[in-house]
């Protein structure tokens, strides 16, 4: 058992990216928008070193509307995903599966295997299996199913598994059972926290219509465009608050760096994936300080 403990130290702290070679990070979300929500800041990061990132939807969005129809909707949501992308300057890759069915079937596992293999992933995000909404869950059942796989030739399908072992992560949310969230790694994103903002709001048919009517607060925002952009821009900055991770924050930046530090977002680690250590982290987020 020591022989083995003493192997998986040894494997996670070689590093398996030089410096030359971009960093490539893939977010799984289950709609338009939710990599953007948890992910938006390191996206903009990332992209601004040179390193690679892309967004996928595993769901089209089709029904997360009061009024839309559903292939007119899924049509606009392709629209401002793609506008989202631009922005931070990623991929962004929507899947047709339709909002609200999104199931872990075998297809599913398929084509997400040969996303993360034809990425050449070596950080994978995305959402915890515990949530309020069947598609998160079902999203992160299919990436968890896949954490293995993505490195056996014969379950991927054109052929070309990972030589290598992602690090798998979640996404932060606020549910406490079966357990709560753990922020392992916290990612100042002060200096693009406005990027992520617009990001988002380019999603507009769910941050102007969709999410201020199901929410029972349809009419919270100036009617004025321009007013109502810039009260949603701020409202999504303020999800990004360090005040919830400030402790963990404490572990990856010295107290003088934590005073300058307004907005972060940070990530669980997966335990099907790589499991790396401090400095492999560092390695893997260059925007750490080290």
């Amino acid at each position: 058992m020591k022989t083995f403990f003493l192997f998986l130290a040894l494997f996670v702290a070689v590093p398996l990216v030089s410096a030359q070679e971009p960093i490539r990070v893939i977010v799984f979300g289950a709609h338009p928008d939710d990599c953007d929500m948890s992910s938006g800041g390191i996206a903009a990061l990332f992209t601004q070193m040179g390193h690679k990132v892309k967004f996928v939807s595993l769901t089209n969005g089709n029904r997360g509307h009061h009024i839309m129809q559903s292939i007119e909707l899924a049509a606009r949501r392709y629209k401002e995903a793609q506008e989202a992308g631009k922005v931070l300057g990623i991929e962004y890759h929507v899947m047709n599966n339709s909002d609200g069915e999104l199931q872990p079937t075998l297809e599913n596992r398929f084509a997400v295997i040969q996303l993360i293999c034809d990425w050449d992933a070596d950080i994978v995000i995305t959402h915890r299996p515990n949530d309020y909404h069947p598609d998160h869950r079902n999203t992160s059942i299919v990436v968890q199913d896949a954490a293995y796989m993505v490195g056996v030739p014969l379950m991927v399908p054109h052929g070309k598994p990972l030589r290598k072992t992602p690090v798998f992560l979640y996404a932060p949310d606020r549910f406490q059972k079966p357990t709560p969230f753990s922020p392992d790694i916290v990612i100042d994103i002060t200096a693009v926290a406005a990027q992520k903002a617009e990001a988002i709001c380019a999603h507009e048919s769910q941050i102007f219509e969709w999410l201020p009517w199901v929410g029972g607060r349809p009419d919270e925002a100036p009617a004025d465009p321009a007013e109502r952009r810039k009260f949603y821009i701020e409202r999504y900055l303020q999800r990004s608050n360090i005040e919830r991770f400030r402790d963990a924050a404490q572990n990856w930046y010295t107290p003088a760096q934590l005073q300058s530090i307004r907005y972060v977002e940070a990530f669980e680690i997966c335990e099907y994936g790589a499991m790396p250590n401090k400095e492999r982290i560092k390695q893997l987020f260059p925007m750490l300080p080290r």
